[in-house]
């Protein structure tokens, strides 16, 4: 068969206008090495430029009726860039109004030399072994069988912790996830496991070595190395069916016969790409298991809205594990007093009596809401905030014993005097840090081992002995059979925050907490009421996700409608606000962000989303080449004025600014 002569590149360019595939003659000397998914380098005919770029396909003719320019080089001969990927990305990119080279650099990772070359040089001999096909635990048999059949499946996690055959604990929902990849590599099919960082990855790599040999089980996140992760990613490229597992961006690894696709936690901020065009993990795998055919299968221990929307419309199917499991949660008022320790301990009676009781057989789990001593230091006279006396940045404490210092550049605050009062005495505001907590229940449990367990001290296991582990929200250690009492506190300074989630993120926070407690053993919720409070005791995540969904409907947020930020200047906003063609009553803002920035959301319904998504795509364009050059000998340059930038479903203007 003669090669084509004609190759399609996608062109690794920042610029929107370049992001369509571009025709390049194949010269002779590379007819053999030019394929696509290849690496390859082009010419630009602005400025003579040489431009990166991928072989996105071959073909026999082209519409351009001049003369091609020839393809300058191959870069590598290894096709990094799977088709599967490709037509992922360009949907993907599609539905964000971005473009597709921006996934696609999120998808393959730098190119390593080295790791090529042994690649190239490695034979692999060995034949693949035989997988056993596990159940999957706490669940129905059908379960299996919905997986194997490329069902959608919203999973409600087992909360419980669960010993590993060889030893260490994992949560429940981890193992779940293996015995489900387990289950598709057994019948010749690739898995891909998303979760959001490397605590919930070490779970589930330990969860499928008891099931999987180690060479069927691919790591791939940012935190390896450059050449770890292309070592891993060129494994991913193989027809072996493997079991990879990554943070956000694994759900574009290449997977030529992916059978299964799994996400944990969806609701996690780590899972929303910050990168253009802002894909969340979650719309890629519903974009892919749709191209595909894959089981898509996403768990966690509460239920986001965006899930609760697809299981109402019947694109999800919602899976409960076995009746009887529910965690044993009790509420309490946020009062403290009637003991001396628990007043010490700035805990409620009731919460301090079932830890006392719970640390005579093992380790306690105390959830605050930040790490550190305290979250603001104030004058002691005025009350203003105390600020560094060099940049003005806000004064911390790390520890009761610690010289107060700015949080912004360092400086110790010696000396310092208060610049409203000329006051010299410093005092805490605000709840009380994962340090402060851990020094006020040390005082009120003394001889009791503490463990902090936050962003710097990264604590991922404990042993059974009696402890106080005391942890940030998403930072709680797994402890061995499970922690004997949870106590959940700074509940209504979570509550409080503004924010359009903070119901879910509560939820979620909490929920994950009240997991890892032993069979039994109680979780004590401080400060927190109503309806919030009631779904965590009874345990009806689906039912409050739905609550919440109405409420959102009723008020046209998100997830009930599509949202797009615009960010820009005021004329290009004007502009494209005016040519969606939206209903001016969805239509917030504009506002100013900053030096001529204003910024304006868009509401509408999911079925304009592929049509406004094109009309706004088509606006950064524009606003792209209307810029205008700078006129030579006409003075000093000015800042070019700020380009038009489109984000869909972005969460952001709804948080607490």
């Amino acid at each position: 068969m003669v090669p084509a002569l004609i190759a399609r590149v996608l062109v690794d360019s920042p610029l929107p206008q370049l992001d369509r595939l571009f025709d390049y003659a194949v010269p002779e000397r590379l007819r053999e090495s030019a394929v696509p998914g290849v690496r390859v380098r082009v010419p630009l005919r602005s400025a003579g430029r040489i431009a990166d770029g991928f072989i996105v396909e071959l073909v026999d003719s082209a519409d351009f009726p001049g003369v091609l320019s020839e393809l300058d080089e191959v870069l590598s001969p290894i096709p990094v860039l799977a088709p599967e990927v490709w037509a992922l990305a360009r949907r993907a990119a599609d539905r964000a109004a971005g473009s597709a080279i921006d996934i696609v650099r999120l998808a393959v990772p730098h190119r390593q030399v080295r790791v090529e070359k042994a690649f190239l040089a490695a034979v692999e001999s060995e034949p693949i072994p035989v997988v056993d096909r596990p159940e999957i635990d706490g669940y129905p048999a059908t379960l299996g069988e919905s997986l194997a059949a490329g069902s959608r499946i919203a999973l409600d996690a087992i909360p419980l912790v669960t010993e590993l055959p060889g030893g260490g604990w994992v949560g429940s929902w981890a193992l779940s996830f293996a015995q489900a990849a387990a289950r598709a590599v057994a019948s010749g099919r690739s898995a891909i496991l998303c979760v959001p960082d490397y605590r919930d990855q070490d779970q589930v790599e330990a969860a499928l070595a008891t099931l999987l040999p180690p060479d069927r089980i691919v790591r791939l996140d940012a935190r390896q190395s450059n050449p770890d992760r292309y070592r891993a990613f060129l494994k991913c490229l193989g027809d072996a069916p493997l079991a990879i597992v990554g943070n956000r961006s694994v759900v574009y690894a290449p997977a030529r016969d992916l059978g299964l696709l799994a996400l944990w936690d969806d609701g996690d901020p780590l899972h929303s790409e910050p990168l253009a065009p802002y894909v969340h993990s979650r719309d890629a795998a519903l974009l892919r298991q749709e191209q595909q055919g894959c089981a898509l299968l996403i768990a966690g221990h509460s239920r986001s809205t965006e899930v609760e929307r697809l299981v109402e419309v019947g694109w999800f199917t919602s899976v409960s594990p076995s009746p009887g499991i529910r965690p044993r949660i009790v509420p309490t008022a946020q009062q403290v007093g009637g003991d001396r320790l628990a007043e010490q301990a700035r805990i409620p009676s009731s919460a301090w009596r079932e830890a006392r009781a719970a640390l005579e057989t093992g380790p306690v789990l105390i959830q605050v809401a930040r790490p550190g001593y305290a979250p603001r230091l104030a004058c002691a006279d005025c009350g203003q905030t105390a600020r560094c006396l060099r940049c003005e940045g806000p004064l911390t404490k790390r520890s009761a014993s610690s010289t107060p210092a700015c949080s912004w550049c360092g400086a110790l605050a010696v000396g310092w005097r208060c610049s409203h009062c000329e006051g010299e005495r410093l005092k805490s505001v605000g709840a009380a840090g994962a340090t402060r907590t851990a020094e006020d229940l040390g005082r009120a449990f003394p001889g009791v081992r503490v463990v902090i367990a936050d962003g710097e001290r990264q604590v991922q296991h404990v042993d059974a002995r009696p402890a106080l582990v005391i942890a940030t929200r998403g930072a709680e250690p797994i402890a061995a059979g499970g922690y004997r009492a949870v106590l959940l506190l700074d509940g209504e300074q979570m509550v409080a925050r503004e924010s359009l989630r903070v119901a879910e993120d509560c939820l979620r926070w909490w929920s994950n907490a009240v997991a890892l407690a032993a069979p039994g053993a109680p979780s004590i919720l401080v400060g927190v009421g109503g309806a919030l409070a009631s779904a965590l005791v009874t345990w009806r995540h689906a039912a409050f996700a739905a609550a919440e969904l109405a409420d959102r409907r009723r008020l046209r947020f998100p997830p009930a409608v599509r949202v797009a930020t615009l960010t820009g200047a005021v004329e290009a906003v004007s502009r494209a606000v005016s040519e969606s063609g939206i209903d001016a009553a969805d239509v917030l803002g504009p506002v100013d962000v900053g030096p001529a920035a204003v910024r304006t959301i868009l509401r509408f319904d999911y079925a304009a989303g592929a049509e406004m998504a094109s009309t706004l795509r088509s606006e950064v364009i524009r606003a792209a080449t209307n810029r205008r050059r700078p006129t030579v000998g006409a003075g000093p340059r000015r800042a070019p004025a700020p380009t038009l930038k489109v984000r869909f479903d972005d969460v952001e203007p709804f948080l607490e600014q």
